[in-house]
């Protein structure tokens, strides 16, 4: 839908029965976030919260909550944006099929950026402790901007052609930011915004930043979109929004976007940090403090009758699941285009996105030998993992589509019977020991160091997995309360009370005489509570894959090394336990919850809602 405003996106939602307002004052300090927790677990409206403790905004929450919302709210532009990105990967198919793409022309129409002297944003001012002082989690470091929209352009070029509109981390208050005057900004080097902050170190100039908060909801979901290269975020937010993007421009400052609801302007100086966080973040832990450029601020602007839109982030799932999914049904597609050979990629949500990818690829090497093995899997896996955000991967799994052309990526516990079914723990192992992970990973050795593994299964099974206990099952001394979470994975519990705390390879050459009884259940896990890990899916994905480091916390049962390269002739063992150098889970205020509660009672304002 073509809005022009935020307000009228959620004058839009609420007509049609996906928004409730809540006249309820709620406090930005925790309670919102909660709320929005709950809500969305619930699969609920979007929320406008009309009173906001201490505060003059109204703030609105869960807006793409779901994904049948999230198409509602671009349903006469979807369908057009999709049919743009596949011309962007073959435009030979306008000629084959133009009746195809007859919305087309006027997508690229719309496709532009409008130059203006005004806008509604710039019709007041204000300070940042005017703004909702939105705290997530009882340890977060501050309040937060969990939705802005970063604009930044390359010192070198500057204009429209070079800038980036992207979604990094806001502080804008704690810590030791000067109160009003300092804003913190996280951001990794490899995003654009960080090409941006190394052209300004090399001339030794500051970098200029607008961060816009609101206006119609395209640009916000540009702002997050992995746009492929030469695709930019302002034009693809036309195209979606189906109307130009208004952007003020004035001689010697950075342009604003005219219609986004708050603009914070300012600069950084490249060379200057200051401690960020903690913030309780994507992973379901707090990301610690750390060293962050910042925002000296100059100005804040907001229209009138302006709305803060917010998320929050935890352990998945969380609102930002629901960005993931329309991002990969707008650009799924190019996947391919941009990596020969991969059919299919799951960012797996319920394991922290990052830490664990799924991928199903070609495997055609050698198409006349008896039996086939991981190759060219090995070559797709290399792009995978040289390719953006894939790039911060810490395990991942790949298949040979040939051997199962009809396996959903999406059904994990088909995809892990697969690999399970058919991996040879002798061979299939491919570790990068020392590099980079995602930072706000801290199962590393060190503040974006960790390790990597590529697990590629290819060929005919050569097991059966287990499905329950053997009669005669046991486990080494100090290791309890074994679980089967799925065929052929085991959870085992330690005794952490013992002393000292049973070590990893303990574990593997204690149970290496168990060897063949352990044989149906080739992949073993270490767990703190094995109850819990075994309760779901997706608590088991959560566990292993976000308390592990594969090059420290990998082992296996009669492992060995010859010519550099590690494997095992019985099970693979990961120790998912937690260690000293973890961060904290995130976990609510008693107190809080105990007030959102009596708000969610019969006759309460939020009765019904979640």
């Amino acid at each position: 839908m073509g809005y022009r405003s935020l307000h009228d996106a959620v004058q839009d939602l609420q007509r049609n029965g996906h928004l409730v307002r809540i006249d309820t004052e709620i406090d930005a300090n925790l309670e919102a976030a909660e709320i929005q927790r709950r809500v969305y677990a619930a699969n609920g409206p979007a929320l406008l919260f009309t009173r906001v403790k201490g505060c003059r905004f109204p703030v609105v929450s869960n807006l793409f909550g779901t994904l049948e919302r999230t198409r509602f709210m671009f349903r006469d532009s979807l369908d057009a944006v999709r049919r743009l990105v596949e011309l962007k990967i073959d435009p030979g198919q306008f000629a084959r099929r133009p009746w195809r793409y007859g919305s087309v022309p006027a997508t690229l129409w719309s496709m532009w950026i409008r130059r203006t002297r005004r806008g509604p944003v710039l019709a007041n001012e204000t300070t940042l402790d005017q703004l909702p002082q939105l705290r997530s989690w009882p340890d977060d470091g501050g309040p937060f901007i969990t939705l802005p929209q970063v604009y930044t352009e390359h010192p070198d070029h500057p204009g429209f052609k070079n800038s980036n509109l992207g979604m990094y981390r806001v502080q804008i208050a704690g810590n030791d930011y000067v109160p009003n005057r300092e804003v913190g900004l996280h951001y990794q080097i490899h995003r654009s915004i960080g090409v941006h902050h190394a052209a300004a170190v090399r001339r030794g100039e500051k970098l200029r930043v607008n961060i816009f908060v609101g206006g119609p909801p395209a640009m916000t979901l540009s702002a997050v979109m992995p746009l492929p290269e030469g695709l930019s975020e302002l034009l693809f937010a036309a195209a979606l929004g189906r109307r130009p993007v208004r952007m003020i421009c004035q001689e010697g400052k950075l342009p604003i976007y005219a219609d986004a609801d708050f603009c914070i302007s300012g600069t950084i100086d490249p060379s200057r940090t200051k401690r960020e966080g903690p913030f309780g973040d994507h992973l379901g832990y707090y990301s610690l403090q750390h060293q962050f450029p910042y925002l000296e601020v100059d100005h804040v602007y907001h229209r009138d009758g302006a709305i803060w839109p917010f998320t929050v982030v935890g352990r998945p799932p969380q609102e930002d699941t629901s960005f993931g999914e329309i991002i990969h049904e707008i650009t799924g597609p190019i996947i391919p285009t941009v990596l020969p050979g991969v059919k299919a990629i799951h960012a797996v949500d319920a394991a922290g996105v990052h830490p664990l990818l799924l991928a199903i690829g070609s495997e055609r090497y050698v198409p006349y030998a008896s039996e086939r093995t991981p190759q060219e899997l090995l070559t797709i896996a290399n792009a995978i993992l040289g390719q953006g955000q894939l790039s911060l991967a810490k395990y991942l799994f790949i298949v040979a589509h040939e051997d199962r052309p009809e396996l959903d990526i999406h059904d994990m516990p088909a995809y892990f019977r697969h690999v399970l079914e058919r991996v040879d723990w002798t061979r299939d192992l491919h570790f990068q020991t020392r590099t980079t992970i995602d930072t706000l990973d801290y199962t590393g050795g060190g503040f974006n160091q960790g390790s990597k593994v590529v697990i590629a299964a290819a060929g005919k099974p050569r097991r059966s997995l287990g499905t329950e206990f053997p009669s005669d099952f046991r486990l080494p001394d100090r290791f309890k309360n074994p679980r089967i979470v799925m065929p052929g994975v085991l959870v085992v519990e330690s005794n952490a009370g013992s002393t000292p705390t049973p070590r990893l390879d303990q574990f593997c050459s204690e149970s290496t005489p168990l060897m063949e009884m352990l044989a149906p259940f080739p992949l073993i896990v270490l767990v703190d509570d094995s109850a819990f890990s075994a309760q779901n899916l997706s608590n088991w994905l959560w566990v292993t894959f976000t308390r592990s480091n594969p090059a420290v916390d990998i082992d296996g049962l009669d492992s060995f090394i010859e010519d550099k390269h590690w494997g095992c002739h019985g099970s693979l063992v990961i120790d998912a336990r937690r260690k000293p150098h973890h961060a904290p889970p995130l976990i609510e205020d008693p107190k809080v919850t105990k007030r959102i509660d009596e708000l969610a009672a019969p006759g309460q304002p939020l009765h019904g809602i979640f």
